[in-house]
């Protein structure tokens, strides 16, 4: 099947790369669709919309924008090679720029975010795939990745793995005690106490979320 958008990660923060030639209808539908899966990796995101060569109409951009305004998401930008689009982004108040694909292609990261210090309560690290943390989550403190998350410390905040809607995604920590772990779609029951911090993780079985220590899990 193909694959009609790609969300990917570049200098200048998330980049919705939407396919040049399939019909308009199909592919709103799967963005809408893509942005259900994860709508938590994506509220409140500055999103570079990539039409590529694909001339928009200022009927079909209000409908993108429409549900990218549905889901939280904020246009920064629209990337285009077509001048017809570039202008229909200025018209409604969008910065446009020329898409010059090589650069495109260069800005983009690769799987994982390392983030080398303690995530403090109020703040957010998403990111599109795997992140890894070296130091705590403080409770308050939020983690929203497309992967896998591996955090070399204590967890106390809210967790999401696999955000795009992956349920084989990860969650883990040297000590695990969460406000709240999510897989996907998934939320699970807060694990349960112990005497001492050991390294835990936590992944998707059946329709809930387990959690195990390292050591077994790995056996």
């Amino acid at each position: 099947m193909q694959q009609l958008i790609a969300i990917k990660g570049g200098r200048n923060g998330l980049r919705l790369q939407l396919d040049e030639t399939a019909p308009w209808p199909e592919l709103l539908e799967a963005v809408r669709t893509q942005l259900t899966q994860g709508s938590s990796f994506f509220n409140g995101a500055q999103v570079v919309v990539d039409v590529g060569e694909r001339s928009l109409e200022d009927g079909q951009l209000a409908e993108l924008l429409e549900l990218m305004q549905a889901h939280g998401l904020k246009p920064a930008s629209l990337a285009s090679t077509a001048r017809e689009s570039r202008a229909v982004a200025r018209s409604a108040g969008i910065a446009a720029r020329p898409l010059l694909r090589h650069v495109a292609e260069a800005e983009e990261r690769g799987d994982a975010l390392l983030h080398t210090r303690t995530v403090r309560s109020g703040q957010l690290v998403r990111h599109q795939g795997h992140i890894i943390i070296l130091g705590d989550v403080n409770a308050g403190a939020e983690i929203v990745a497309g992967g896998n998350v591996i955090v070399w410390g204590r967890i106390r905040g809210t967790i999401h793995a696999g955000a795009l809607g992956d349920r084989s995604s990860l969650i883990c920590a040297l000590d695990l005690r969460p406000t709240q772990l999510r897989i996907a779609d998934l939320i699970g029951r807060e694990p349960e106490p112990h005497s001492e911090a050991r390294p835990e993780v936590a992944y998707v079985e059946g329709e809930g979320i387990a959690v195990e220590a390292w050591d077994a899990f790995r056996k």
